[in-house]
């Protein structure tokens, strides 16, 4: 082995050999408001890789990472595959029993974990058979624990280890949208193949660029949008450790001026509410970017008649790292999730497997260089979901004349009214548009002919009417999306069950219709 293919090189070292080490990679919008330059950065992460060595944790081993997004979680990340150990990027938002199954799952040598989330976290790291190494970011100090600052103190600078494109770099796991998560594995060729493609040649990401994403960094999307694609260029990440609710959001795109804003589908529709509502600030975004779910239309046109900026609709997943499938600037047909991305092949079969003609439903497939190299200790989904060099995304699609696609739902989602597919964001999509609906969930529930017939959950805007726009929804949706799709029961819920990711857990209304 000549040429070290470890990706802490060219997403770290590389900017202060290029002279961007005085130029912000990180700072925080919140808290100590602590700021991290390329060079900081590089060093940093090289003590991590030293602390990691010091306290025996050895390569391939893998990290457990429950960090908010602060300063410690790029230095954290990319120390760790210097070290050539794995990190493991895990939603913050979980319950004990879920931190329970994954540090088993993973068998996690070390944690590490931001003082705030001890409370939920501590009780599954200590039944942990695997752990040996309990590290905490701020706060007192539990019994049986380390500081951050103690971990890192004394600790030797390592650089990169020397590792192959092919060889393991992090792991992430997945939303759980359907059930468990699952350990999803990536090398660290992946990272590049992602700012390669979709960063440089959809976004046109630059080093002037400051971005700001409301994904968190443990979600695949988050990682991409805070990490990968601004430091592919030298470009500078507003990091907020909070949750994310409209008013924050728009306070700090109004505070940070990001020229880049990537949020969710969830939240776009909430803030386009409150900007209603309160008025919108001026900001300088160039470019705003949404993916974890499919963007309604309705949401789309109005993102852009409040701010005077397009929201590119995009399609990614945490097996292929990032968005794969994406309107582009100058090229955004809401209402369709766009175009391949270059350096992807998609395609959309039918249930033989054969390719779809336009105009017809099919399952989308993708081929890319990031996709992951398999499930962690789950063979045979591995082998259903991983084809060669394609990945079976589980999402239906439509591709028009024209070469767009359009997302139809989840292929468990979907089902038959009267003999033909439904889909349920197109329903979703219909309801939405109602002026006094906020979100939409659309689910099959069995008539008194034991035949299946769609179910709709609704959010109402704050002010909203409930009687009347219960009385208004079925014909509204008869008028635009045809008789036979409308719901032919309608429940008004205060808010819908989703992954931390934003996803709605549709599997969890079907499994309330069942009780």
């Amino acid at each position: 082995m000549t040429d070290n293919q470890n990706a802490a090189l060219f997403f770290v070292d590389r900017h202060v050999a290029e002279g961007r080490g005085d130029k912000p990679a990180f700072r925080e919008a919140a808290g100590q408001k602590r700021t991290v330059t390329y060079r900081q950065l590089a060093q940093r992460s090289d003590l991590v890789a030293g602390a990691f060595a010091r306290a025996e944790i050895r390569p391939e081993e893998r990290v457990a990472c429950i960090v908010l997004d602060q300063i410690e979680y790029p230095e954290i990340f990319w120390g760790a595959l210097k070290a050539h150990v794995v990190p493991i990027a895990l939603n913050t938002l979980l319950a004990t029993p879920v931190y329970d199954f994954i540090l088993k799952d993973s068998r996690a040598t070390c944690l590490i974990v931001s003082h705030e989330l001890l409370d939920v976290v501590l009780p599954a790291a200590h039944q942990s058979p695997y752990l040996r190494k309990i590290v905490v970011i701020g706060g007192t100090l539990p019994e049986g624990t380390i500081s951050y600052e103690d971990f890192m103190a004394g600790a030797q600078p390592r650089p990169a280890a020397q590792v192959s494109e092919d060889e393991c770099a992090f792991w992430l796991y997945s939303s759980g949208s359907t059930g468990q998560p699952k350990g999803v594995r990536h090398v660290h060729g992946a990272l590049r193949a992602t700012s390669d493609t979709y960063g440089a040649q959809v976004l046109g990401i630059r080093e002037e660029d400051t971005v700001f994403s409301v994904a968190k960094i443990f979600f695949a999307y988050g990682l991409g949008n805070a990490m990968t694609f601004p430091m592919s260029v030298g470009a500078t990440t507003v990091l907020f450790n909070g949750r994310p609710t409209p008013d924050v959001a728009v306070d700090i795109i109004a505070r940070e001026r990001p020229t880049i804003f990537f949020g969710v589908p969830t939240l776009y529709a909430a803030t386009v509410a409150h900007l209603e509502q309160n008025g919108v600030p001026d900001a300088g975004m160039r470019l705003c970017i949404s993916a974890g779910e499919a963007l309604p239309t309705e949401i789309g046109n109005k993102w852009r008649a409040l701010w005077g900026v397009d929201i590119l609709d995009g399609v990614g997943s945490t097996e292929m790292l990032h968005i794969f499938l994406s309107n582009a600037p100058g090229d955004v047909v809401y209402g369709t999730s766009g175009r391949p991305v270059p350096g992807y092949d998609l395609r959309c079969v039918d249930e033989t497997g054969e390719d779809i003609k336009p105009g017809g439903v099919g399952e989308l497939l993708v081929r890319g260089a990031s996709a992951a190299e398999g499930y962690w200790n789950k063979r045979s989904k591995s082998r259903a979901t991983f084809e060669g060099e394609w990945t079976r995304t589980g999402d239906k699609y439509e591709i028009t004349e024209d070469g767009r696609y359009v997302y139809c739902g989840r292929t468990d989602d979907m089902f038959k009214v009267s003999g033909i597919w439904l889909s349920p964001f197109e329903v979703e999509q219909a309801l939405i548009e109602h002026p006094g609906v906020l979100e939409a969930a659309v689910v099959p529930q069995r008539d008194k002919d034991d035949l299946e017939k769609p179910k709709a959950f609704v959010v109402l805007k704050n002010g909203a009417d409930r009687d009347q726009v219960l009385s208004e929804l079925k014909d509204f949706v008869k008028e635009r999306v045809g008789l036979w799709k409308y719901p032919r029961w309608i429940e008004v819920v205060e808010d819908l069950p989703k992954t931390a990711t934003g996803k709605i857990q549709r599997f969890k209304l079907r499994k309330t219709e069942e009780a």
